[in-house]
This record gives structure tokens, C-alpha cells and sequence, in this order.
């Protein structure tokens, strides 16, 4: 019984981790006439919370590549501003988080008679959420076109190489639906 409610917990906690990236678009634009962009004057992971920790030089210049691949991918190639169809955009923010478990065990006792009874165990962690956002900006009208976003938590004692492969996944994640499509 205690181990199929601990095996129960584990998939709640593993689905919990897992996250599928937030779209939005404006329905009435004609993406297929995009074939260049240039980084956004705002683009950039410190403009809101330079304090966090893993928000840095080194990230920044990981999603700056991620998104350059991610977008090649799309055959939409990086350029100079004044050549540009569309302007991209991303920040991130860190927040903490609570997660708390609740177990149920049941257990046989025995003082002056026999007995069943249940305990509960409560545990609890906090731990950091990472959210990248991704915009595209038509350069012409300056207006938010299409908008990405995803949540994720927040590994520490990673190798760089471990670092640069999440920012890829999550890039090529938010970005699976740029050009936006009806199967998305």
C-alpha cells in the first residue's frame, strides 16, 4: 500500500515538472512574409531580474544562440535592425516556489489491544522558477505579433554543457510554434 501511494506521489511530482510552453498570436497576421529578424533594444535576460543567480552574461549569450537555431529552423535568418522583417524579444524572471507533499501511511499498533491507525507526513521544499518569455514585434507597425512562454524549475550544480542543452529544449520548445500553425 505504501509503496503505491509513494509510486502515485512520484508521477504527481514528475507531471508537476513537466510544462508545455504558452502561445498567443494575433490570427489576422500573415506570418509566411517573415523572413529576417534583429534582436529587439530590449532584448535582454537581466532587464528584470539581473540579481538571479543563473540570469547572467553566460545565459544570455546560450538563449541568444537558441533562438538564432530555433528561428534558422523556421528558415527566418538573423540581420542587421534596418534590414529586419521582425524584431525579437526575450526577458526572464526567477520566482520561488512551495511545493508540499502530504503521505498517508496506515500502521498496526499494539498497547493494551490491537489497532489501526494512520499518520501523515508532510514535507516541504521551496525551489526556483525559471519563466523565458519570447516576443516577436512586426518591425514595421512596432506591434507584439506572436508571444512564447515557458515555466520551468530551476536545476543548480549543472556543467555548462548541461545548461546549454535545457536553454536549448526550452527555446526550441517556445519557439515550436513560430511560424504558428493550426496543429498548435
Amino acid at each position: 500500500m505504501l509503496k503505491s501511494i509513494m509510486l502515485a506521489a512520484s508521477v504527481l511530482i514528475l507531471s508537476a515538472c513537466t510544462n508545455t510552453p504558452d502561445w498567443d498570436y494575433d490570427k489576422s497576421v500573415e506570418f509566411a512574409n517573415y523572413k529576417t529578424f534583429a534582436w529587439s533594444a530590449d532584448a535582454d535576460l537581466k532587464n528584470n531580474d539581473g540579481n538571479a543567480y543563473q540570469i547572467n552574461d553566460l545565459m544570455e549569450k546560450r538563449v541568444r544562440n537558441a533562438i538564432i537555431e530555433a528561428m534558422l529552423k523556421h528558415n527566418i535568418k538573423l540581420v542587421e535592425t534596418k534590414n529586419a522583417d521582425i524584431l525579437v524579444n526575450y526577458h526572464a524572471s526567477v520566482d520561488s516556489k512551495i511545493e508540499t507533499d502530504s503521505f498517508n501511511t496506515s500502521y498496526t499498533a499494539r498497547w493494551n489491544y490491537w489497532g489501526f491507525g494512520y499518520q501523515t507526513q508532510t514535507h516541504t521544499r521551496e525551489y526556483d522558477v525559471g519563466t523565458l518569455v519570447i516576443d516577436v514585434i512586426d518591425k514595421t507597425s512596432n506591434q507584439l505579433i506572436w508571444r512564447g512562454a515557458k515555466e520551468g524549475r530551476l536545476r543548480n550544480k549543472q556543467t555548462p554543457e548541461q545548461r546549454t542543452t535545457s536553454v536549448n529544449k526550452t527555446v526550441s520548445a517556445i519557439l515550436a510554434n513560430f511560424p504558428p500553425s493550426e496543429e498548435h
